[in-house]
């Protein structure tokens, strides 16, 4: 094989916007994620996933762009379920819950009332269609991910601090019910844009499997977050590039790669800790 043929997979348009989506969307969802990790809401991403699909429908029933409307109903179930858990009597795991099951059935609603062309695009939102990413999702992506990536930068302590133990940060003086409100949109946000990438079904293995592996590799959170979002570049990348020559769905392929790194990593891990070699502390 050439050189020039080696990569023939740059020269199409929709590979081009693809890979830029890829790009923004691994290092962003797992910059979101790190913080789900910690406060061991690993499963918020696939809740929210599920209200989006409501705000995918809504797109649809409007006849309007469906990643704008995800983003804003999927924002308002995030700051919804946070009420819930800061001031009802409902336990997290049973907000979730509610918002699993009322986000999927209302979709399922809004989808009956659209056309029926509808029920074959919206498959492009449940399990991601890089392909058709057009220039306003890619700016959209970009715009939203530029925001993500501005606030978890700006933000990295406080959010620490809420993760680790809330109750002490409050007393510190953190603002945790409005930084909590914060971490809930931004994962909402973070689902939104993923959606096109590997598809709502699969979004929280973006965001959650990354931190994982990278938990493996460092002993640090500044470690751990910089390596996350490494594994989620390429990772992204190698499974669009890889769908170009294999004919694969790119979404399925991204999750599926991203996966066997996490399984390496702990066999890494294992064979580590019988020979006493510690994790790089950076």
């Amino acid at each position: 094989m050439s050189m020039i043929a080696a990569f023939d997979f740059l020269e199409p348009a929709f590979m081009q916007r693809a890979l830029l989506a890829a790009a923004i969307v691994g290092l962003c969802a797992p910059l979101v994620g790190i913080f789900l990790v910690q406060r061991r809401l690993s499963l918020m991403g696939d809740g929210l996933g599920h209200i989006a699909l409501t705000g995918v429908a809504l797109g649809f029933l409007l006849q309007t762009n469906p990643v704008a409307t995800a983003v804003i109903v999927a924002s308002i179930g995030s700051v919804v379920v946070e009420l819930i858990r800061s001031y009802g009597r409902t336990s997290g795991d049973v907000a979730l819950a509610v918002l699993f099951y009322g986000g999927i059935a209302g979709g399922v609603l809004l989808i009956g009332l659209s056309s029926k062309r509808s029920n074959a695009n919206l498959l492009s939102y449940l399990f991601g269609s890089l392909t058709t990413v057009s220039r306003f999702d890619l700016w959209m992506i970009f715009s939203l991910a530029m925001v993500i990536f501005l606030v978890t930068i700006f933000l990295k302590r406080p959010l620490f601090a809420l993760c680790i133990d809330p109750e002490f940060a409050q007393v510190s003086g953190v603002p945790v019910k409005a930084l909590s409100m914060v971490l809930a949109v931004l994962t909402a946000v973070t689902v939104t844009i993923s959606m096109r990438v590997v598809g709502l079904l699969l979004v929280s293995a973006l965001m959650i499997i990354p931190v994982a592996s990278a938990q493996q590799l460092s002993a640090s959170f500044t470690g751990t977050r910089l390596k996350a979002s490494m594994i989620g570049i390429v990772g992204a990348l190698t499974g669009v590039i890889m769908s170009f020559y294999v004919d694969l769905a790119p979404g399925a392929l991204i999750v599926v790669l991203i996966i066997m790194f996490f399984i390496l990593t702990i066999g890494f891990t294992f064979f580590a800790r019988r020979h006493n070699v510690q994790p790089h502390p950076s």
